[in-house]
């Protein structure tokens, strides 16, 4: 009898503690699931979200401004990367990490620590989802990022006294809060077969004894990107890349070095070359080299009409267009606009006026050719917008980041970083488009004329170009038939801004798709282009010594 009076009296508390247990759970799993938001299973974001959550609120020193901006990018790479030479394979390898930066800014939007030191703690996160583990990462970077922030500010206005800055310009610009959560990227390939192309591909040196070196590569890679700040924006999202390049080299008789390369760089795998037509490529490369063996030297001197191919002009459009139009600040002190060769050309003719340039991040393709410099959001949480930078020749526009410089306060979605390095102004997707385009026969036809008139028994025609702008494939072109002749060891002496303003005459209408995954992932649309005058001379290149015997027999 005690004891069912007891269990009866017991009852009303169990109860109580069973319902106060289940409210319980709820609440944890609304708290875990608001910690989530869209993110799903997410354990990096989530430690992220976390993390942020506790830096907003705890994170001040003793006699210190707390920071009005906190920022956690992280980057996941899977890849796959494996190289060949001479029929062989040297490395192979599958790699995966995580990569994050943090960014504490002490002071306000428009004079802050974001300099030197303060410009960000850069880690290695762990792979693992171990959500205890990305957290005690992030504590640790927020930490230091935090210290050096309150040091750099310090350091930076003791130097700010020394100059009389007669138009300031905010130090950080304000933006949007942007919520983006869009699937993670997977890297599904099986890397086996490719690395077989690659081995048969450099195998091709047998044709040929005198070929020195003959190597292939490639480098598959999913990155995925996760970035939050304080102001409330969040984003997470992925793309692919997949690159092949193949390159050779031999020396002419006179030991001239000669070199040829070919790349392909696609943001959809199906867009690589087949095995058939990479060794194709391969061999018609091959066959390049040795025609330029037995070509003869270029000219001493010539100043007349160049014609350039789409492949060949896109790397003078990046060169002296790209590069140029990047709104970066200037160093502390200067009066400036920015950096670059078009610091002093806002709203000025850069271009002839038939010539427009817009960078369009937005765009995914081009003419069946995906783009890998097609973004949705960028490094800074920014959404990404086309800019006109270029309006019949004029510059109306810089590519920004979230750094102001004088008469663009705001970004316009162009702040973008690799891995875990700092966000810069840089390029999406830049497209030259001409009001006047001409085919690639009236092109040369313009380009005969001009040397007739000129008395030029040839121009000259690039195919494609090296490092440094020197031409690898390079062609006179005869004034009297029109036939094409290679020919090798020649350099441009005044190809820079002034000239591509004042000596470009005509574009075609051939549209040239060129992909690059470098500092950041970009590609370049354009034509072909002509010139009414340039300096091409004999380079001064040096002549090393030839094999002093022959290579191994073949089998």
């Amino acid at each position: 009898m005690k004891r069912r009076n007891a269990l009866k009296l017991l009852t009303p508390f169990l109860v109580a503690a069973i319902f106060l247990l289940a409210v319980l759970c709820i609440q944890s799993r609304a708290d875990d699931k608001n910690n989530k938001g869209a993110t799903g299973e997410d354990t990096v974001l989530q430690a992220m979200q976390m993390e942020m959550a506790r830096s907003k609120a705890k994170l001040k020193l003793e006699q210190m401004a707390a920071p009005y901006y906190i920022e956690y990018r992280v980057a996941e790479l899977d890849e796959v990367a494996a190289e060949a030479a001479f029929g062989a394979v040297r490395a192979n390898s599958r790699n995966h990490l995580r990569l994050v930066r943090v960014v504490v800014r002490v002071g306000d939007y428009k004079q802050d620590s974001y300099f030197g030191q303060g410009e960000g703690v850069f880690e290695v996160m762990p792979s693992d989802d171990d959500l205890l583990a990305l957290r005690h990462r992030l504590w640790l970077a927020t930490d230091r990022a935090y210290k050096t922030a309150t040091e750099a500010l310090a350091s930076k206005q003791a130097q700010l006294k020394q100059f009389n800055v007669e138009q300031p310009v905010d130090d950080f610009a304000r933006a949007p809060v942007v919520e983006s959560i869009t699937p993670l990227a997977k890297l599904e390939v099986d890397p086996p077969p490719w690395v077989k192309m690659l081995e048969r591909a450099t195998a091709l040196y047998k044709q040929d004894p005198q070929v020195q070196s003959l190597e292939a590569s490639l480098h598959f890679a999913a990155v995925n990107r996760r970035f939050l700040n304080s102001e409330g924006t969040v984003v997470r999202g992925g793309r692919t890349f997949y690159s092949i390049v193949v390159q050779a080299s031999t020396q002419a008789a006179d030991g001239m070095k000669l070199e040829r390369s070919h790349a392909s760089t696609v943001a959809d795998m199906k867009e690589l070359p087949s095995e058939e037509k990479f060794l194709a490529q391969t061999t018609k490369l091959l066959g390049t080299l040795k025609r330029l063996q037995d070509a003869p030297i270029a000219d001493e001197e010539f100043r007349g009409p160049v014609l350039f191919s789409g492949d060949a002009a896109a790397s003078i459009f990046v060169d002296f267009i790209g590069d140029n139009v990047l709104g970066r600040k200037p160093d502390l002190g200067q009066p400036a606009r920015t950096k670059g060769a078009f610091a002093t050309s806002f709203k000025s003719r850069v271009l002839p006026d038939f010539l427009s340039v817009v960078d369009d991040p937005t765009v995914a393709a081009v003419d069946g050719h995906s783009l890998v410099g097609n973004y949705d959001i960028d490094d800074e949480g920014v959404a990404a917008a086309r800019v006109q930078v270029v309006e019949k020749g004029k510059l109306e526009n810089y590519l920004m980041g979230r750094e102001p410089i004088r008469d663009f306060s705001t970004s316009n979605g162009h702040g973008r970083a690799w891995g875990g390095s700092a966000p810069t102004p840089s390029m999406g997707n830049l497209i030259v488009r001409s009001s006047e385009p001409f085919s690639r026969e009236e092109l040369k036809k313009k380009l005969i004329e001009l040397c007739q008139q000129r008395e030029l028994p040839f121009g000259y025609y690039v195919e494609t170009l090296g490092p440094r702008r020197a031409p690898r494939q390079l062609y006179k072109v005869w004034v009297k038939d029109g036939h094409e002749e290679l020919v090798r060891g020649a350099i441009f002496g005044d190809l820079d801004t002034r000239t591509l303003r004042n000596d470009l005459i005509a574009a075609g209408n051939d549209v040239n798709v060129e992909n690059r995954v470098g500092a950041v992932p970009h590609s370049i649309v354009n034509p072909s282009i002509l010139f009414d005058e340039l300096e091409v001379k004999r380079a001064n290149a040096n002549k090393e010594k030839l094999p002093e015997y022959p290579p191994p027999a073949m089998p």
